[in-house]
């Protein structure tokens, strides 16, 4: 018996869906982001601060906390298989990320209705300390990630 989309479970499915956007986003892989997992309505992606990454004040430049926390926003609004982006997004900057650092980035889904979604991302260091708080409102817009049978 042949597998279909339809039939994987909301893990499976989310797996697949995100390993598929990962494969074809050259700006997650160009500036080192990893995926390092993903759920229904969920995902975590990680990012090692590099050199070229920091600021005139010597810390990581807000827009590559931004990219992290959006690619890991995308990833937890796609999760389901279906087109979604993003319709506004807000961040807060809480401490400085600095060179070596690594951060994390974990989406969660707080509200899901009809077209929009809402989702929630804390970016943390290595030392679990919060750098930025990031809220993601979401806009499915038709069709699917992966192609359904």
């Amino acid at each position: 018996m042949h597998e279909t989309l339809t039939d994987l479970v909301p893990q499976a499915l989310a797996e697949k869906v995100a390993n598929a956007m990962y494969a074809r986003d050259p700006a997650s892989q160009g500036l080192g982001i990893t995926l390092d997992g993903v759920g229904a309505g969920c995902a975590t992606m990680s990012m090692t601060i590099r050199a070229d990454m920091l600021n005139g004040h010597g810390s990581c430049h807000g827009g590559f906390i931004f990219t992290l926390a959006d690619s890991a926003f995308a990833f937890a609004c796609n999760s389901y298989n279906l087109n979604t982006v993003g319709a506004a997004c807000t961040i807060d900057y809480l401490a400085p990320g600095r060179q070596g650092d690594v951060l994390t980035a974990t989406a969660r889904e707080q509200a899901l209705a009809g077209k929009s979604g809402v989702y929630d991302v804390t970016v943390v260091n290595q030392e679990g300390r919060t750098v930025a708080l990031f809220r993601g409102k979401s806009l499915r817009v038709g069709g699917h990630v992966l192609a359904t049978e």
